[in-house]
């Protein structure tokens, strides 16, 4: 059993975790917000006050530890997480990573991926931060964010998971997962396992975009954790309706899977560059992505269901713990 996880502030004993969401992102961009900077600078001030408004609010529901897994070229900054963890006690946990090859930064590692050292630089990079840390912060991330396309893992995607693998097992550290669309859930949770990942520290992430449950048991049997991770998102990304995500996850849970599974909301709480303007009719379906939906709007519907408080404590508290907590043969 690991014994400690990096957090922004540094190393908490895996213990202290308690009640956590898995996948939320203070603040996030999509690539080329930098060139952007005259009509959406960035403001650290602005982004520190959503961030500890967030903070308290999930905090006020008993949450102890976010995991915010923003890939390294969409805006994550440790110094803001670090700042929003020290003034308001909130343990945040970091990423490094990349996002998938539709959305994501691609020129410099597919540049670098022509000249055949990629997968080589990739896996330094990620071994730099975690030992070092990010850049001269010192701040280590506690996870590996990968991610993959609708209905593939291309050439680009392979590298990073390949390179995450490798990293794992010389480290044990977590992997968290994006998925697109409700597509490739089973294909990643096989790789990686094939690449010798310990099932147990891998959560596949958004599989609550597919409400097909031969699509979760397939991933599931895999022994890998998965993530109802975007409660709030409607009608976007393909993603699904509420109600519909309630009905395969209460029916996932009632079949026994409860100890791999885990809640969140994928929110974006502050947008690097300008902000999304949503249509009308967009913004509606929308309201409820907010960061404590789940508490104020989910749990009661499961509880109505049947599902228990002590399953639920499973989801936010043990099954956190376990998958930060499990252990990994180091490769020497």
């Amino acid at each position: 059993m690991r014994k400690t996880v990096e957090t922004v502030t540094g190393a908490i004993p895996v213990e202290q975790l308690g009640k956590t969401l898995v996948h939320e992102h203070f603040a996030f961009g999509y690539p080329g917000f930098s060139g952007d900077i005259s009509l959406g600078a960035f403001d650290f001030q602005e982004a520190l006050q959503v961030g500890i408004a967030v903070a308290e609010s999930v905090m006020a529901q008993g949450v102890k530890t976010v995991v915010d897994p923003t890939p390294n070229e969409c805006g994550r900054n440790p110094e803001l997480l670090r700042k929003i963890a020290t003034e308001t006690g909130l343990q945040i946990i970091c990423a490094t990573g990349y996002y998938y090859e539709g959305e994501g930064a691609t020129p410099y590692f597919k540049f670098r991926q022509a000249l055949g050292t990629a997968e080589e630089d990739i896996y330094e990079m990620f071994m730099k931060e975690i030992t070092d840390g990010i850049g001269t912060t010192g701040v280590k991330p506690g996870i590996i964010k990968l991610a993959s396309s609708k209905d593939m893992i291309t050439d680009y995607e392979m590298m990073f998971f390949k390179a995450a693998a490798r990293v794992h097992n010389e480290t044990g550290i977590t992997i968290l997962t994006h998925t697109q669309e409700g597509t490739m859930g089973p294909e990643q949770a096989k790789l990686l396992v094939e690449e010798g990942v310990n099932p147990q520290s891998i959560i596949i992430g958004h599989m609550c975009g597919n409400t097909d449950v031969s699509y979760h048991l397939r991933t599931l049997e895999t022994g890998v954790n998965i993530g109802f991770d975007r409660f709030g998102i409607q009608g976007l990304v393909g993603a699904p309706f509420d109600k519909e995500r309630l009905v395969t996850l209460i029916g996932l849970l009632n079949s026994g899977y409860e100890r791999q599974i885990m809640l969140s909301h994928d929110t974006v709480n502050y947008w690097m560059g300008r902000p999304p303007v949503l249509p009308e009719s967009v913004q509606k379906i929308m309201a409820n992505w907010q960061p404590v939906y789940i508490f104020e709007e989910i749990l009661p519907k499961l509880k109505a269901a049947g599902i228990t408080e002590e399953t639920i404590n499973t989801l936010f508290i043990e099954n956190p713990l376990a998958l930060f907590s499990a252990e990994t043969k180091v490769k020497a």
